[in-house]
């Protein structure tokens, strides 16, 4: 089960897409049995917009009828059980893959020393497994010659939160 909706780029367009589509959110089956008979089980609300005016955000449940599991899908301006959004998040790793030290990312951007250097450490452990499904969709990332070289070029062509919602539609998991 994908646990992004990709193509959800902001929260404004969540909150419409909520309205308009809810349908969009609900998984074709459940991910523990896989069971394609889901129902809509409520929401919970998610503190997504870091210090503005959108929070809380809704995030829709579903309930299996099998095994009576819940769960739910984010949209793709969402990340998965990180505080920060997405270009946040990349702005900092690529900052870190030009050269620049965890200190100065963290000074330029406000943010703790720590979430930089645990975002760090999660993008190098996890880069060969996100490089080599990457690089078998798409030709152009390809031509990287390290891990480095394949980030900086990624992250040109798309964003890491388009990076992510292939990966996770692709089976790999994200955060």
């Amino acid at each position: 089960m994908y646990r992004i909706v990709s193509g959800i780029t902001s929260l404004l367009q969540h909150r419409d897409t909520l309205v308009r589509a809810p349908e969009r959110y609900r998984p074709s089956q459940c991910p523990h049995c896989g069971l394609n008979r889901l129902w809509r089980h409520g929401c919970y609300f998610r503190k997504a917009d870091r210090d503005g005016p959108l929070n809380p955000i809704t995030i829709p449940r579903f309930s299996c009828c099998g095994c009576r599991h819940t769960c739910s899908r984010l949209p793709a301006c969402i990340a998965p059980r990180r505080w920060y959004d997405w270009g946040t998040q990349q702005r900092a790793l690529r900052a870190c893959l030009e050269g620049h030290s965890l200190h100065t990312v963290s000074r330029a951007w406000d943010l703790p020393r720590r979430t930089v250097r645990r975002w760090w450490q999660w993008l190098t452990a996890r880069s060969a497994g996100f490089r080599f499904t990457l690089q078998a969709r798409f030709a152009d990332l390809g031509r990287a010659a390290d891990d480095t070289a394949f980030w900086l070029i990624c992250f040109t062509s798309r964003s890491l939160s388009n990076a992510m919602a292939i990966l996770d539609h692709d089976g790999v998991r994200v955060p």
